[in-house]
């Protein structure tokens, strides 16, 4: 009797235990992006991402950024990278933010549109939660390749029933003093603000 009773009392333990421990281990969001995401040219604590993350440490359960973004990442390059990615942290949720290098190169709009929808179907297939992040380029590209573009981000997140952050520099990107020199990229004060348009979109998935 007492040697059951020692068993049952050490599995009710263990099974505290183990439930504590699951309750305690963070769930993960996942950012891929290019430059724009990856602190260009600033601190990289800086950066929106790395804000993210802190904001992230401070929620009850407790969720952590992975920042796999790298300066002049393709849609190409994202989607041959992300099953990797995927399988290594196992994110709850992927902020997916590619497509200004394409667009700055010219990429054939269709051709965007299947690398990201590619993207996409690998993270819903995983059971990942998906924010499709969009971009905007410079006037000088012309309103067709432009509004293509646009059209895009919200043809894919209401076709793929994703969530949706329309442009990440919106309020930034035509402000002067938020911007780099190269007036591709926000400046480091800046990089709050482009927080806070992500995390409007990004919180309701949290839950």
């Amino acid at each position: 009797m007492r040697r059951s009773l020692g068993w049952w009392l050490c599995g009710v333990l263990w099974l505290g235990w183990l439930g504590a421990a699951q309750a305690a281990a963070p769930k993960t969001v996942l950012v891929l992006g290019d430059s724009l995401s990856a602190a260009h040219n600033i601190p990289v604590e800086y950066g929106w991402v790395h804000l993210l993350d802190a904001r992230l440490s401070n929620m009850v359960p407790k969720w952590t950024a992975v920042n796999a973004s790298i300066s002049g990442e393709t849609s190409l390059s994202g989607r041959n990278r992300l099953p990797a990615l995927l399988a290594k942290y196992r994110p709850a949720v992927l902020v997916l933010e590619l497509g200004a290098n394409d667009g700055l190169r010219g990429l054939p709009l269709p051709a965007l549109r299947a690398n990201l929808e590619a993207m996409i179907a690998q993270a819903q297939q995983a059971k990942v939660r998906v924010l499709l992040v969009g971009i905007e380029l410079p006037v000088n590209y012309g309103p067709q390749y432009r509004d293509g573009l646009r059209a895009i981000y919200a043809d894919l997140s209401r076709s793929h029933r994703t969530a949706l952050v329309p442009f990440l520099l919106e309020g930034v990107a035509l402000d002067p003093a938020k911007m780099q020199n190269d007036g591709l990229h926000p400046v480091a004060s800046a990089e709050p603000q482009v927080l806070d348009t992500v995390w409007k979109s990004l919180l309701p998935l949290l839950h």
